[in-house]
């Protein structure tokens, strides 16, 4: 361990070359003639490791210097870069690099490095069937020259851990890639370089991370960093860059970076030229524009949030294959959520989207990048009857702990769940860990009492600020106990009652997460008695908020409920605690229970008092949302009733479909309609009510049926019948206004073709689309929109329909883009048709939302109509 050397010391030096470490195995093997095999095998492949980082990091003359005595091995490896440290890695089962120090750690009966003048050292030593030696471990390694402190604000860290793991193999498939200038674009120079102030980078940031808890989402450092290394830094940008350009072309064995891998080290690298160079940090949390960044998606993948979502939900590993869903999506779709373990994702995917599905994912793991990811897209999912059940999919890329990437789905139908929650406009990360407080913000030291208000009001403002973050209720309450596990507890509870009284644990949520592995069940509580005296039974009637100090054990409870808590009680080791209702409008909601253990100092009286304070806001958060749900079912109840049955025409198709948007509310006013007329036409209305409220659904809904008794009454020309609903709506609702295309299709009669008669009122046109792939707008009967004036004249007018063309009615929201041109909007749309011009009609309109109506922020309607001519065999459409 020191630079000295005992007798018998066979050494050699090698050059700073690849086949240096089979040379440096040959060389232990020789050396260690006569000890144990299995010693001499372990040997030789921790002098591999360690002679290979020091080819591939130092670039210097190699020192393998071995002794032995005894069956006793010691190895040491020396190389002339005592500049550049040791950069130790969590050993993770899929990284493809990083390994070598883990592997010396995990095998070596005791290890270390020291940096002498101009050198530096790692050892090992290898004690077979004797005692380990007590000095052991890589200890800390000095940073040379001046340094300058960089600050990285709100750094995911599962991301940089994601980052750090995909550039060391991005790295080391460049520095083995033969010709790499040739393949990827980068010269053996600006490899070196990259590499060095990779190697750099990588250890400031151990040492800091070191220094700091990560148990949050994000974490804050200040790191000491080299103050001349701006020019390498760029030059590993440009590495990285020319390599994942490489790896999307297939050029290397190294898959692509993630988009949220490929924003982490854009903005890391940035933070620090940008630093270095005297300019302001910029947290990631407000870089613009940054893929993958909400708390669930920083968060590590864990099953369990799957199965405890109240929303439909699957994971798929990495190569489309289901290894969790839960009950909600399996009640959806028809499956027990068992029978889908292990099955291919495509079980739940319609037969004629599953070759885009294999696309895209064979995309996303090829270039790192999709068209879905992090977006709402309105599509299909296939029932096991064989049914569509029509919903919105929002899809993320997670991490599991070891190191696989894990894609979770969520489901949200549009038949009985008509929009989406309004994502927050700053998404909350979980506790962000900082090493700097905000010093102006806090009292003057000494000032004992200032201090307790100034915590008392940190606090509440904290989870409140948890609450306001999601709209998902247990995701709200999941994130105030991690502020109160951080702040005053040791670990927390959540249980709500719903509108039985039945009572249900939703969260469960420790300061060490590990504890909870000792079986800390969520889900149904035993039945709450009313005369029951125990403390969770009394809180859940309403008492409190009861502080208590002296846990019962669990052979003295009072009732099943009871027992169950005082058993985690006993499970988690509490020592005290304090357990308040949730109440709202005189009804008992539910209980907060905050807890410290037997080695925390045990809550008091003022903490009573800052829980009654703090279960007021909790209690207003769960009833808001209740009631917020409750809206939800009225107005999905109302979205179910507002779509039409569309009629079965021989020899004609129909297909329609219906996607709220997912950033308003659950209705608005977009509709379709299509129905037979008494002399046998069909009659085709799309529409659009101004407003995304309820009071535009109804308002659609009364026009809706106002067009519906007119057009079968007079059976006129459709400009006479948008006329008529004109005059209608000004008498009746004379402050609302809509636009609405008004189309019959009529014949064949005898030999002659089909024709269709249209009329608009403020609508976009129809789009026919010809079986050859040729495009025409219908719009010359345009008009005023319905609700402006009732004396101007409408037109209609008459085109052809051929046997096999499509034609199509949409409403805005399908093709308007901000900043974008209306002209620009509808070129692109006949661009999309004109491709999928001989696709089924259910493959067209899908494929159109999919393309088209992906992320939109309005609603869409489209229906499509497609002729066919008598005796043709094909699938109609519903």
């Amino acid at each position: 361990m020191d630079s000295s050397s005992p007798p018998g010391v066979l050494f050699r030096l090698f050059p700073p070359e690849a086949r240096s470490a089979p040379l440096a195995r040959r060389f232990v093997r020789s050396a260690l003639r006569g000890v144990a095999p299995e010693v001499v095998d372990t040997a030789e492949l921790l002098t591999s490791e360690l002679v290979t980082n020091a080819v591939l990091h130092a670039r210097t003359e190699v020192e393998v210097r071995i002794w032995s005595h005894g069956g006793h091995v010691r190895v040491r490896v020396g190389d002339g870069r005592p500049d550049r440290p040791l950069v130790p890695r969590e050993s993770r089962p899929y990284a493809g690099a990083g390994r070598g120090l883990a592997v010396v750690a995990g095998l070596a009966s005791s290890h270390g490095a020291h940096v002498g003048e101009g050198r530096k050292t790692v050892w090992f030593e290898l004690w077979p069937k004797a005692p380990v030696p007590p000095t052991s471990g890589w200890g800390s390694m000095p940073m040379y020259g001046r340094t300058a402190t960089v600050t990285l604000i709100d750094m995911p860290y599962i991301v940089f851990r994601a980052a750090q793991q995909h550039g060391d193999e991005l790295l080391r498939e460049l520095m083995l890639t033969p010709r790499v200038e040739e393949r990827a674009g980068v010269s053996g120079a600006e490899l070196l370089i990259a590499n060095d102030v990779a190697n750099v980078i990588n250890a400031c940031m151990t040492s800091a991370l070191a220094e700091t808890v990560t148990s949050g989402a994000t974490v804050t450092l200040d790191i000491a960093f080299p103050l001349d290394a701006a020019p390498a830094v760029d030059t590993l940008r440009h590495v990285f860059e020319q390599g994942d350009v490489a790896a999307q072309l297939e050029s290397l064995l190294t898959l692509p970076a993630p988009p949220h891998v490929r924003s982490h080290d854009r903005w890391m690298l940035d933070q620090l030229v940008t630093q270095l160079s005297g300019g302001p940090p910029t947290a990631w949390t407000l870089l613009p524009g940054v893929p993958d960044t909400t708390f669930v998606e920083l968060a590590p993948w864990d099953a369990g949030d799957v199965e405890d979502s109240s929303v439909p939900t699957v994971a798929a590993d990495e190569d489309g294959w289901i290894i969790a869903a839960n009950a909600a999506l399996a009640d959806l779709l028809g499956w027990q959520a068992d029978e889908l373990i292990g099955r291919p994702l495509t079980v739940l995917i319609p037969e004629h989207l599953r070759e885009r599905h294999r696309a895209g994912f064979t995309a996303l793991r090829l270039t790192g990048r999709s068209r879905i990811m992090g977006r709402s897209i309105p599509l299909p999912a296939l029932h096991r009857d064989g049914s569509l059940v029509h919903v919105r999919l929002h899809v993320q890329s997670q991490e599991a702990v070891d190191g696989r990437a894990v894609r979770v789905g969520q489901f949200k139908p549009t038949a009985t769940a008509a929009g989406e929650d309004r994502p927050v406009s700053r998404p909350d990360h979980g506790p962000s860990v900082r090493l700097h407080a905000g010093a102006a913000a806090a009292p003057r030291a000494g000032d004992e009492k200032a201090t307790r208000a100034w915590e008392r009001l940190s606090l509440l403002a904290d989870t409140t600020t948890a609450l306001s973050s999601t709209l998902d209720l247990r995701e709200g309450l999941r994130r105030v106990c991690h502020v109160l596990t951080q702040q005053m507890a040791a670990w927390c509870v959540v249980d709500l009652l719903d509108e039985h009284g039945d009572a249900e644990r939703v969260c469960v949520v420790h300061r060490e997460p590990r504890a909870l592995s000792v079986g800390v069940d969520l889900g149904r509580l035993p039945p709450v008695s009313e005369n029951a005296r125990g403390p969770l039974a009394r809180v859940l009637n309403g008492a409190g908020p009861l502080l208590i100090t002296d846990i019962p054990s669990p052979d003295q409870a009072e009732s099943a409920l009871d027992a169950r808590q005082l058993r985690l009680f006993e499970q988690l080791g509490a020592g005290s605690t304090i357990m308040a209702p949730l109440r709202a409008r005189r009804e008992v909601l539910g209980a907060l229970i905050v807890v410290r253990t037997r080695h925390d100092a045990p809550f008091t009286e003022q903490d009573a008092l800052l829980v009654a304070d703090l279960v007021q806001s909790i209690s207003l958060s769960v009833d808001n949302s209740r009631l917020h749900q409750h809206t939800r079912t009225t107005a999905e109840r109302l979205q179910r009733s507002l779509l039409p049955r569309l009629p079965h025409i021989q020899s004609m198709e129909i297909t329609a479909r219906y996607a709220p948007s997912s950033t308003t509310a659950q209705v608005g006013g977009d509709w379709f309609d299509a129905f037979t007329l008494p002399d046998g036409d069909t009659a085709l209305v799309i529409g659009d009510v101004s407003g995304h409220d309820l009071n535009a659904a109804v308002t659609m809904s009364q026009l809706r049926n106002m067009l519906r008794g007119i057009a079968v009454d007079c059976q006129d020309r459709p400009s006479e019948v948008l006329r008529r609903l004109d005059l209608a709506t000004l008498t009746l609702y004379p402050h609302s206004t809509a636009t609405c295309a008004y189309a019959v299709v009529k014949g064949p009669h005898n030999n002659d073709p089909r024709e269709v008669h249209h009329s608009s009122a403020g609508h976009l046109p129809l789009l026919l689309t010809c079986p050859n792939g040729d495009t025409d707008y219908l719009d010359s009967a345009s008009g005023l929109l319905i609700g402006m004036d009732s004396t101007l004249p409408r037109t209609t007018a008459r085109d052809l329909l051929p046997a096999h063309s499509t034609l199509l009615m949409f409403t805005d929201g399908l093709i308007e883009r901000p900043g974008e041109s209306l002209s620009d909007a509808l070129d692109r749309l006949r661009r999309h048709t004109a491709a999928l011009a001989q696709a089924p009609l259910d493959v067209f309109c899908d494929e159109l939302i999919l393309s088209l109506g992906a992320g939109s922020t309005d609603d869409i309607a489209l229906l499509a109509l497609r002729p066919i001519p008598p005796g043709t065999q094909e699938r109609h459409g519903r």
